[in-house]
């Protein structure tokens, strides 16, 4: 099978399903996998609260729906936060999202969650990865009579292999194209199309297992988490064709910096004086050598 399908299979399948199961994923304790900006909550959560404010260009928040896509069971990135929308709500991954009216769609971590194809540059051309099974072992095979999509460059130094992200920019698209109008914001981690197609041979894609980083993608199906960069080029294309003005990705500190700068000077000032777990949380979102520059955050408008 192909690695999309392999993927999908091992994160989201209703019975073996990595993210079906029913435990805690994110955290930093025992027995969680990775942890995100979501467990800085409720700071997180204020933070992209203050944000979305901003960028409603003069709207009044009480006329818009909140609606995260991919949340955890129980840890909406508003939890336990006061918010001046007019309700918000939580939808998890497969689920219908109930897009409609005046919204405001956020998302932390999902288009990198999405199943991604997998192609390597062997023998001057592409093939396609994909996953076959062995004596009872996984394990990578070159998938025969596959067409090469025109996305991929015309030649690559050998053993090049690209992670294409084209599961997120197709589920950025088809929550684009829902009757709603409003606020998109995706926090995740990515990069252009030049840097994953000439600045990463090894690929982007990596597992994740009790807070260690591994690049066996095939061990623990089910037990794991599975990732790649998104590509950001195809979700601001995906935007830009059902309306979305001048979508813009900038670096998550950058992002709260410029949106949030009442919410961060405010804070910082009632925590002068004192290293609190708000201040420790805020320099954990937003310096450089953590969460800062890892994550980035693109955001778009749409009458």
């Amino acid at each position: 099978m192909d690695f999309a399908r392999f993927m999908a299979l091992a994160l989201y399948d209703p019975a073996v399903g990595y993210y079906r199961a029913p435990r805690r994923r994110i955290g930093c304790e025992a027995g969680t996998d990775f942890f995100t900006a979501s467990t800085s909550n409720p700071v997180f959560g204020e933070l992209v609260c203050a944000a979305c404010v901003t960028l409603l260009h003069g709207a009044e928040p009480a006329e818009f729906t909140f609606v995260e896509i991919g949340a955890e069971p129980e840890a909406g990135v508003l939890q336990g936060v006061a918010h001046p929308f007019a309700a918000a709500r939580t939808v998890r991954v497969g689920e219908p999202p109930p897009l409609a009216g005046r919204c405001v769609v956020f998302s932390n971590e999902l288009f990198d969650a999405q199943p991604f194809r997998r192609y390597g540059f062997r023998d001057g051309r592409w093939r396609e990865l994909g996953v076959t099974l062995r004596a009872d072992v996984l394990a990578e095979v070159e998938l025969t009579r596959r067409p090469t999509p025109s996305l991929l460059p015309a030649t690559a130094p050998e053993g090049y292999v690209i992670d294409a992200p084209l599961a997120a920019a197709e589920l950025a698209g088809a929550l684009a194209a829902r009757p709603w109008t409003g606020l998109f914001i995706a926090c995740d981690y990515g990069k252009t199309w030049p840097e994953l197609a000439c600045d990463t041979p090894a690929g982007t894609a990596r597992a994740y297992f009790r807070h260690a980083q591994s690049n066996d993608l095939l061990a623990r199906p089910g037990e794991q988490d599975l990732t790649c960069h998104v590509c950001w080029d195809w979700l601001v294309g995906a935007l830009r064709q059902r309306g979305f003005a001048e979508p813009q990705v900038q670096p998550q500190e950058a992002f709260f910096v410029r949106h949030a700068g009442r919410f961060l000077a405010s804070t910082t000032a009632a925590e002068a004086g004192r290293f609190s777990h708000r201040k420790q949380s805020l320099l954990q979102l937003l310096h450089p050598s953590h969460l800062g520059q890892k994550f980035q955050v693109l955001h778009a408008w749409r009458e």
